[in-house]
């Protein structure tokens, strides 16, 4: 599956460091509005030690992880959705997006400059959602332009659901209510699909702050942040770009070692990875042998011919069985052989639910 996290902000905030550190890549990240003036895309590995577990088991001639991308999108400002700063050519990248990770300034530092004058999280947030709202309601405004003579005139259900549904929509927007905080049945979540609107996206707030906050625990900005995310049911994750760039440079052993005398267990960086993972209620399957030992993102809930398809389509049009064994019956009994005697390991069938950290081995014909 291909999985994309938009990183957006306000100029300075330290979106292109967080970038840096993600990608490990040296993009530019300037004191100043606009250093990023095109999406940088980058693919991030995502960290999982059963992996290291199965490779070296299996010993394959190649290994892939699970991997999704990050793209760095232009810091937004005031105004964007009608034209300011670099306007409606960067909101539409983030409508390209499955999650969004919005970074938040909440530090002190006049050495660095805010583009508002004044360091306040919860202006910097709302800012941005305006601008979202407003590019929503343009795209629902400009699509009810279009079908409300026909909707009113025809008893086609279909485009009347289509009519009052994006009322609602743009009813709620006019409030300043996101379009994720509204509930909708599955029709008119097939409807909305494919609208790409970018409230309806779901939201975890990075709280950038200074390498003493990352230890210390939260400082006042934070504390707001994760208010305002509690109320519309988003996460936080608190953070310090500029460390965890710092990081990204040195070797694994170093960088366990250091977070280690920091009394961290797991660095920012990978606490976001974990948490988008969550966000999106994904998971990982794995297939392993001598030639390869890969790990495949799913969705949770989906079933196991729709898993097979995630690796090739004819895997799902001629499924006939999955044999599976669980991540954690291998790492007990130590071999596929000893999971094999102890019965571990099933056959199942085209109404099997894939479970997070199954091993499989996918029998087809077409």
């Amino acid at each position: 599956m291909s999985l994309k996290a938009g990183i957006v902000g306000l100029p300075n905030v330290g979106k292109s460091t967080l970038f840096n550190a993600i990608t490990k890549k040296n993009i530019i990240a300037a004191n100043y509005p606009f250093a990023t003036i095109e999406p940088n895309v980058g693919i991030v590995m995502v960290p999982d030690k059963r992996m290291d577990f199965l490779v070296n088991m299996y010993e394959p001639k190649s290994v892939v992880p699970t991997s999704y991308e990050f793209i760095d999108i232009a810091g937004l400002v005031k105004g964007a959705s009608s034209g300011e700063g670099l306007g409606n050519k960067f909101l539409s990248h983030i409508r390209e997006v499955d999650a969004i990770v919005h970074v938040v300034r909440c530090f002190d530092n006049p050495e660095i400059i805010h583009v508002s004058g004044k360091v306040d999280p919860i202006s910097d947030i709302e800012i941005i959602n305006t601008e979202l709202i407003l590019s929503d309601l343009e795209i629902v405004q400009n699509r009810l332009d279009k079908i409300e003579k026909k909707a009113q005139a025809t008893k086609d259900k279909a485009l009347a659901l289509e009519f009052n549904l994006l009322n609602r929509i743009k009813d709620a927007l006019q409030k300043n209510i996101l379009v994720k905080n509204l509930e909708f049945n599955e029709d008119e979540l097939n409807l909305l699909s494919g609208f790409n609107l970018i409230t309806q996206k779901k939201v975890i707030y990075a709280a950038n702050v200074l390498e003493d906050d990352v230890i210390n625990g939260d400082n006042k900005y934070t504390k707001l942040v994760k208010e305002y995310a509690e109320k519309e049911g988003s996460s936080v994750i608190v953070m310090c770009a500029k460390m965890e760039e710092e990081l990204s440079s040195l070797s694994d052993e170093d960088r366990d070692e250091y977070l280690n005398e920091l009394g961290i267990s797991n660095s920012g960086l990978d606490k976001l990875i974990f948490a988008t993972y969550d966000l999106l209620g994904l998971a990982t399957f794995f297939t392993c042998g001598k030639d390869e030992v890969r790990a495949w993102t799913f969705k949770k809930g989906m079933l196991a011919p729709k898993c097979a398809g995630i690796i090739h389509s004819d895997f799902e049009r001629g499924f006939i069985k999955a044999e599976v064994m669980s991540f954690e019956d291998l790492e007990t009994f130590g071999s596929e052989v000893k999971v094999k005697e102890a019965g571990r390991l099933r056959l199942e069938g085209k109404e099997y639910i894939m479970q997070d950290g199954d091993i499989c081995y996918f029998r087809f014909n077409v």
